[in-house]
């Protein structure tokens, strides 16, 4: 469940070795590049269209999953959703938990800086490659309902060991107590603000509803602050990625005097909602949760559905994407049956994660619940959708007057209004949640509605 753009393919790539050193008066031998030369090397040749050049880079084994069409898909994505690129602004190369690392920032022509990361083994072969991190150059613009005089902000940490997460807590400035809330992000390695290109829609709904007098707490994953960590725990599942660490910051918030006791509230959008019922049901001082854009099928099947629906969006299916098709299809097979040898990633992580998210049901979670639930549904969502999950949710609740449920008819996935036929290239035109998403959960959590 992708709501992010940023395509994070892991790669493996190889490289010749070249000799190094130079004897006197005899013809000098190209010296050995540097991991850091290999990056820029590597970037060089996409920027310039040499997509076979870069391919070579490639191993076998990367080579049979992935073709020269689709490495050139994944570059053009970038350009076509970021502008052309640019230049190569800086590197800075580390050695990060025994591996070598390489990050390279880039511009690109529609205001963006896009952090390629490339990770080396000993022999200086790449063995991961993805986006960082994207960044608009526009500067964060807080919505007219935010009053930044209401509230102070404080930087906090989440432990949750051996992990510390850096947080943001967001405090009314009038004499509490007051309500509050944990912000849980969607999947990938999300900052606090769920920054989405020029978006940040955490960052939206915490100042908006700190502004209203609620305290709001939100914090980067784990996978944000620990990416090589996470990245090769065989072990992790959705527990470690996003329940335990929410677990953390709502007894972090126990121990503000300003916080209500009875008033604990976790919010989570997609994966964060998703994931809220077990949440709730882990922590027994959780109030209620609130759901956005919540998952009600299998990560897998929204995965798969999202595939189906970019690749078809403009009426053909070409070659490039009836590959990725039939390969996100193979995925879901191996998901679904947990066909996954120990040491295998399937979508970028291994078995434990699927088998976790295969023996967990948030529909019956959330059903079991007695806590105040409200789920609220953008209706342009062609991720989460109004059709399939929503459509899941308001029959299982039809006749709970415990949970809340309302929609929106122009906002999308990221809670931001659009028209027309939703795309993921929306994302990136600048926008903010609407104050009435905040004002109808302040409602919710003041008995209003």
């Amino acid at each position: 469940m992708k709501n992010k753009l940023i395509i994070n393919l892991l790669i493996i790539l190889t490289i010749s070795a070249f000799i190094s050193g130079c004897i006197e008066e005899k013809e000098p031998v190209e010296e050995e590049k540097t991991t850091s030369e290999i990056a820029i090397d590597f970037i060089s040749n996409l920027s310039n269209g040499n997509y076979l050049e870069a391919y070579n880079y490639f191993n076998s084994t990367v080579k049979s999953q992935l073709s020269i069409e689709q490495l050139q898909g994944t570059w053009e994505y970038y350009t076509g959703t970021y502008g052309e690129f640019q230049s190569i602004q800086d590197k800075i190369a580390s050695n990060e938990s025994g591996f070598q690392i390489v990050r390279i920032n880039c511009t690109f022509a529609d205001e963006y800086v896009i952090t390629f990361r490339f990770v080396f083994n000993e022999s200086k072969e790449i063995s991961g490659f993805w986006a960082d991190n994207i960044e608009t150059i526009q500067p964060y613009t807080a919505p007219d309902y935010v009053n930044t005089s209401n509230f102070t902000e404080i930087e906090v940490t989440i432990r949750s060991k051996p992990w510390e997460l850096p947080g943001t807590i967001s405090i009314p400035n009038e004499e509490g107590p007051f309500p509050s809330v944990v912000l849980v992000q969607g999947s990938g390695a999300n900052d606090r603000d769920e920054t989405i290109g020029p978006n940040k829609p955490l960052k939206d709904i915490a100042w908006g509803l700190a502004s209203k007098n609620v305290i709001v707490l939100r914090y980067d994953k784990r996978t944000n602050i620990y990416p090589e960590e996470t990245a090769g725990d065989k072990n992790l599942t959705v527990k470690e990625e996003v329940v335990d660490d929410a677990i953390e910051a709502v007894k972090l918030l126990q121990t503000y005097e300003q916080v209500n006791q009875n008033q604990i509230y976790v919010l989570g959008h997609s994966l964060g909602a998703m994931m809220a019922p077990q949440i709730a049901t882990y922590e027994e001082n959780v109030s209620g949760i609130i759901m956005l854009a919540a998952p009600a099928r299998g990560l897998e099947d929204l995965i798969y559905n999202q595939t189906l629906y970019l690749s078809e969006l403009d009426g053909i299916v070409d070659e490039n994407e009836s590959i990725v098709i039939n390969t996100t299809k193979e995925a879901l097979e191996k998901i679904k049956s947990l066909n996954i040898s120990e040491n295998e990633q399937v979508i970028t992580v291994y078995r434990k994660y699927w088998e976790y998210l295969n023996n967990y049901d948030q529909v019956q979670t959330a059903d079991n619940l007695k806590i105040p639930i409200l789920l609220l549904q953008g209706k342009r969502d062609y991720q989460v959708t109004y059709e399939e999950d929503y459509a899941i949710w308001n029959l299982t609740f039809s006749d709970n007057n415990n949970v809340l449920l309302k929609t929106y008819n122009q906002l999308n996935h990221i809670f931001l209004p659009g028209e027309g036929t939703p795309t993921n290239t929306e994302y990136m035109n600048k926008g903010h949640v609407p104050e009435e998403v905040i004002q109808d959960i302040v409602n919710w959590i003041t008995g209003g509605i």
